[in-house]
């Protein structure tokens, strides 16, 4: 059904969700997945801040692009260790851009069957303004899973 399924993460507990039910999917169809984090400005202003704990506890934002990369890549890094030991096979992009450019850039470079991704942001301001779910399911390359993380 899948081979190749992309999930896109903030680090927040909603965005665990969906990786939640990428990693089950996943696991039934036998396919790759793919954590994807966007370091953009946007990402990590609305980030869990205990998210960004190799940083420190200070503002995020006083970081380096450098710096947010390398504690991201290690915190994915761990989640996909944890997964890896259900015997998924796992990968992690962490990506210099906002959340929906990471998504859709790597979806589109590894040629995704499934995006998941949460619903955070799918009303009031946020729906509005742009969210990651409502630009991704209207430019996705692929099927969009939108996940309920209410």
């Amino acid at each position: 059904m899948y081979e190749r399924i992309v999930v896109g993460t903030d680090g927040s507990e909603g965005a665990g969700l969906a990786v939640d039910r990428a990693s089950e999917l996943a696991q039934l169809c036998g396919a790759s997945l793919h954590l994807v984090i966007g370091c953009g400005a946007t990402t990590v202003l609305w980030a869990d801040a205990t998210a960004l704990g190799e940083l420190g506890s200070g503002a995020a934002m006083a970081h380096s692009a450098a710096e947010m990369i390398a504690a991201w890549q290690a915190r994915l890094g761990q989640q996909a260790e944890e997964l890896r030991g259900k015997g998924l096979d796992v990968e992690v992009h962490v990506q210099n851009e906002t959340g929906a450019n990471a998504v859709l850039d790597v979806a589109e470079g590894i040629d995704a069957d499934l995006i998941v991704v949460g619903n955070r942001g799918m009303s009031g301001a946020r729906r509005v303004l742009g969210s990651v779910p409502n630009s991704v399911s209207h430019r996705a390359p692929c099927s969009v899973l939108i996940v309920s993380t209410n």
